[in-house]
């Protein structure tokens, strides 16, 4: 327990870098993802479902180091591992999204569109909300998946809790890889439950 408290404020301040990466990521991810869920499962499935499948196999690391030559969101730092975290982090959301529009009564949406309601209507008032809860639980997977990546963003400078795991690794330290792996996975653990309990709440 002393070398924890000799360590106390730096791993806070890793655990606040390291939630700002995860949850940047994941909130752009569902910026971008629900748009890119609702066009897969209108008119462009394939081709959307293949670009985020094909992102999903590229090593974390690999894909770290591809976004680094690139002008504007490369470099060094928390841009591009926020960007990378967030590529990861579109396929559940796109397939929950495509999942939970395909899973509403057809009747539900012909009663909408009787009422005279348009196609905007009818996705933003029933089709989205009928669907959430499935889509809760790709966003549940995503925050997880970015809170586990992010671990490996300090490879490239972006801080967080993966920073006492490089530098335990670089010196075969136990203590100090501990000290990055377990405050991420609780982070990961609570996140989970939190976000299984309104998945559950919703349904």
């Amino acid at each position: 327990m002393s070398y924890v408290g000799e360590h106390l404020a730096e791993v806070l301040t890793r655990t606040g870098e390291h939630l700002a990466l995860s949850l940047g990521a994941t909130l752009g991810a569902v910026l971008i993802g629900l748009p890119l869920g609702v066009l897969a499962e209108r008119r462009l499935e394939r081709p959307v479902l293949a670009v985020v499948d094909v992102v999903q196999t590229i090593p974390s690391l690999a894909l770290f180091g591809l976004l680094l030559p690139l002008p504007l969101i490369g470099g060094i730092g928390a841009t591009p591992a926020v960007i990378a975290l967030l590529l990861y982090a579109l396929l559940p959301i796109v397939r929950t999204t495509v999942v939970g529009l395909r899973g509403i009564d057809p009747a539900i949406v012909e009663a909408a569109r009787g009422l005279g309601a348009t196609d905007r209507q009818r996705l933003l008032r029933v089709e989205l909300p009928l669907a959430f809860p499935t889509i809760v639980a790709g966003i549940r997977v995503a925050a997880v998946t970015s809170i586990g990546t992010a671990t490996i963003a300090a490879a490239i400078g972006a801080g967080g809790l993966g920073t006492f795991v490089f530098r335990g690794v670089a010196v075969v330290d136990n203590r100090l890889i501990l000290l990055g792996a377990v405050p991420a996975a609780l982070l990961a653990v609570l996140t989970d439950v939190v976000l299984r309990a309104v998945e559950r709440r919703l349904s």
